[in-house]
């Protein structure tokens, strides 16, 4: 629901102005970060030992989990997380 109404936001201002390649860049802007975590998903799914050591990292710091997932939705700029967080679920992976 967030990257519909985030794509909504985008599409307005480009349909008022006919013009849609504002909405283009918007929305490949928007979709980046989706299509990563999508990607990471299914990188997990192909790999026994990255999921394992994810969901182990994961369940022993649940905090970093729900920010990562309000990056997901928007509640949180990735520059946030990446400042401390990025590196937390790295030490986090490796220590699993």
């Amino acid at each position: 629901m967030a990257l519909a109404f985030r794509q909504a936001l985008a599409l307005a201002p480009a349909l008022a102005a006919g013009d849609l390649s504002s909405y283009a860049a918007a929305h490949s802007r928007i979709n980046s970060l989706p299509e990563f975590m999508s990607r990471s998903m299914l990188l997990m799914d192909r790999s026994r030992w990255l999921r394992r050591r994810s969901l182990r990292a994961l369940s022993r710091q649940p905090d970093l989990f729900a920010r990562m997932l309000a990056v997901h939705v928007g509640e949180m700029p990735l520059r946030d997380f990446a400042t401390n967080g990025l590196l937390n679920l790295g030490w986090q992976l490796l220590r699993a």
